[in-house]
């Protein structure tokens, strides 16, 4: 059910989205980016949405699903793939080993879901792989300890989306009878989470009018 948190919700994630395309597609750099995060990010998307051609629910649901999947998968392709963006990538800080994320979510998602079934399994595995996929990017912003406007402007989006969802299901328990997911909400919160510090220190820096550094 739509409300105001979930549209807050959608549109800042999808202006993430926005931010580190124009990052790529026009200063021609992926700096500050991780090459890792964004995969799973692509396996999160293309594992939620196995639905996409068989089950509609809206337009609206339908065009958010689509520009989720075509986006993280493009921006996978330019990191790995753009003669002049990939340049810029860092390699040698990006060196966290994601792969050793996906096999616990898929076994938890094995384990504990609502309903075992692939495509129940699946939406599960990739809320529990979304709520860790930021974990390279983070590591890599800690490494590289400076970082420009939109990398910082991606991750403070990212965040936003993630505790304006909380507010929707806060908003949706008390509105709607039976409304309870512990699986989402758990994720989502363990999600957020994760961002606290760095919205800490990305709040530090734009009160006090200096550039933006994590303590390694």
């Amino acid at each position: 059910m739509m409300n105001i948190f979930r549209l807050a919700g959608d549109m800042t994630h999808l202006a993430s989205v926005l931010v580190l395309l124009l990052k790529i597609h026009t200063i021609k750099s992926c700096a500050g980016i991780s090459l890792k995060t964004q995969e799973l990010y692509a396996i999160v998307f293309a594992t939620r949405y196995l639905d996409i051609f068989t089950d509609f629910i809206s337009l609206y649901n339908t065009l958010m699903k689509l520009i989720f999947l075509g986006s993280s998968f493009s921006i996978v392709w330019y990191i790995r793939h753009h003669k002049i963006v990939r340049r810029s990538y860092d390699k040698e800080q990006d060196t966290f080993r994601h792969l050793f994320l996906i096999l616990p979510c898929f076994l938890l998602a094995l384990v504990i879901n609502e309903r075992f079934t692939f495509k129940e399994v699946m939406w599960t595995f990739s809320l529990y792989l979304e709520a860790v996929a930021i974990l390279p990017q983070l590591v890599l912003l800690q490494r590289s300890r400076n970082i420009d406007n939109l990398t910082g402007q991606y991750v403070v989006l990212l965040g936003a989306y993630r505790a304006l969802y909380i507010f929707n299901w806060i908003y949706r328990y008390f509105t709607e009878p039976h409304y309870v997911h512990w699986i989402a909400w758990i994720s989502g919160l363990v999600q957020t989470l994760l961002y606290a510090d760095f919205f800490y220190y990305y709040f530090q820096s734009w009160k006090n009018n200096v550039k933006l550094q994590l303590p390694a």
